[in-house]
């Protein structure tokens, strides 16, 4: 898999003799759309050159060439730019040429109308959790988290399925050190993050709380593909003091629903 930067942080390409020209070109592109991505606002282009670590006028050149694309729009008055209309339609048709999207957002929005719960569609993105869609909770206490956010992956219930076809030694190196302590301080024991892992394969879905968030208990479902391997998720974000009684009732739905998309057979 593709190892991914950080949140905070964009790391250039690796450099070679023979790869400075790339560089320069496809990478630079690259890299400057994913702090775009990370960013998830509008930005000027002399902070992009900045965030990339790319000399401006460089910087300003692969801007005014997306500029004329329409993959990036100037935003107000101030020099911002941001993803641009080519860049929906990109999205438009990757949603529409692979055959099983449409059938997982039937299967997110009714999810969230019949529970009246947050549901998520979740994936992996390089060694990070990512949360691929969301349909967010009708009720007066909404949770969510923002689609497109890089998440260390023992945060979460998904990330325990989304490994689950790894040996403990695979995991060992795929996952960072860092990304077992917590937001509060707290550090997840490795033994523990695999021993999670086997039990979330041993029977089929899997569930946290209060890990990223104290307020919240994670049930994610696993979406099979076509080799058998839990590429998706379908999850549940509840409150943390949500009722045994519904959380059981809730992870049946779930894992019905996730049953229903499995791409094995296809």
């Amino acid at each position: 898999m593709t190892e991914f930067a950080s949140a905070d942080t964009i790391r250039p390409a690796t450099t070679t003799a023979a790869g400075n020209e790339r560089k320069r070109g496809i990478d630079r592109v690259i890299i400057l759309l994913e702090a775009l991505l990370r960013q998830r606002a509008p930005m000027r282009v002399g902070d992009i050159a900045r965030k990339i670590g790319a000399p401006r006028s460089t910087t300003y050149e692969i801007v005014n060439r997306l500029l004329e694309a329409d993959m990036l729009e100037t935003v107000g008055n101030d020099g911002h730019v941001y993803f641009g209309r080519a860049m929906h339609l990109f999205g438009w048709a990757y949603s529409h040429h692979n055959a099983h999207y449409p059938r997982i957002i039937e299967a997110l929005e009714r999810l969230a109308a019949e529970s009246g719960e947050t549901v998520q569609l979740c994936g992996l993105r390089g060694n990070k959790y990512v949360v691929l869609d969301s349909r967010d909770s009708v009720g007066p206490f909404r949770i969510s988290s923002q689609v497109g956010v890089e998440v260390p992956i023992p945060w979460t219930a998904s990330g325990r399925l989304l490994l689950s076809h790894m040996d403990d030694d695979a995991v060992r190196a795929f996952i960072p050190a860092e990304d077992f302590r917590l937001p509060d301080g707290r550090v997840i024991a490795e033994a523990e993050f695999l021993g999670d892992i086997a039990l979330a394969k041993q029977q089929g879905y899997s569930e946290t709380a209060a890990l990223a968030d104290r307020f919240t208990w994670c049930l994610a479902a696993p979406i099979l593909d076509g080799r058998g391997q839990v590429s998706l998720t379908l999850c549940f974000v509840l409150p943390v003091d949500t009722p045994e009684a519904r959380r059981v009732a809730l992870l049946a739905q779930l894992r019905e629903s996730a049953a229903g998309l499995d791409l094995t057979g296809d």
